[in-house]
């Protein structure tokens, strides 16, 4: 309780911005600037605070364990936040902090005893995708925690199927009452933004391919299934339907590859290839 109290002193110093503010702030990330999103998160302490205080009464587990993995959420809603989406920002961090802390109890609480091997396993494989959200800012995959545990794949997908939590969909959530946990789930069978996103860097790759010489487009088209639906061709196959060597070809594909690395950075889209 005691490094509650003085974690509440902290918060309390940071002000409360209004939607001016959050707009300047906005444009700042936008461009890059890391001070913009530091004071973004730290004016919005206390909204975490708010929502791990709320599931904090129905669940057994520390309320700064809730607000840590809260405030990993808030990191990340800072930084996709735009001030084009005409709302205040706790409106749209509310969600991701939530999702976090309610990620967090997924991976904690167990309502059915585990053997002590088992149970160990999944401790730790959730202590190594808290590690990798931190670092990364989302899941590692089984394949990368079998690297990072020392443990074999197989062993991480069995335990796996025995991680789960309890917790009913109708627990009210939000500040005012009226959300519950239902109301926050989100229906991926259309993202407006994701979709215009993944357009968008479609349209950015076939613009970089369009660079290329027309053989090496040829290769990028080809090998990296631009044409979807048909079956990628191996070396051997292209090789003749261009008349060189498997070995050209494959040289053609890295020369092709570094080319459009090389253009992305100038185009500014480098993240394409980064991310």
């Amino acid at each position: 309780m005691e490094m509650f109290e003085s974690y509440m002193k902290q918060v309390m110093r940071y002000e409360l911005l209004d939607a001016e503010k959050e707009i300047a702030l906005s444009k700042e990330i936008e461009k890059g600037n890391k001070k913009a999103v530091n004071e973004l998160v730290q004016a919005n302490l206390r909204l975490v605070v708010s929502v791990a205080k709320k599931l904090n009464a129905s669940v057994k587990v520390s309320v700064m364990d809730l607000i840590q993995e809260g405030n990993i959420g808030l990191m990340i809603a800072a930084t996709k936040y735009h001030y084009s989406f005409n709302t205040r920002f706790s409106t749209y961090a509310y969600s991701w902090i939530l999702q976090y802390m309610l990620r967090f109890l997924y991976n904690k609480t167990s309502m059915i005893a585990l053997p002590h091997r088992k149970d160990e396993l999944l401790r730790r494989i959730a202590a190594a995708q808290n590690f990798f959200i931190q670092r990364t800012g989302k899941e590692a995959s089984v394949p990368e925690l079998s690297r990072y545990l020392g443990v074999p794949s197989e062993d991480i997908q069995n335990v796996l199927a025995y991680s789960y939590t309890f917790t009913s969909i109708d627990y009210e959530c939000s500040e005012d009452g009226r959300a519950t946990i239902a109301d926050m789930i989100p229906d991926n069978k259309y993202n407006p933004e994701e979709r215009l996103m993944v357009e968008e860097t479609k349209s950015y790759v076939r613009d970089l391919v369009e660079t290329l010489p027309e053989k090496e487009r040829t290769v990028i088209y080809s090998r990296f299934n631009f044409q979807h639906g048909r079956q990628i061709p191996t070396l051997r196959e292209l090789s003749a339907s261009l008349d060189v060597s498997a070995e050209t070809v494959r040289q053609m594909e890295i020369r092709a590859v570094r080319k459009m690395k090389k253009n992305a950075f100038k185009m500014k889209i480098a993240e394409l290839f980064t991310a």
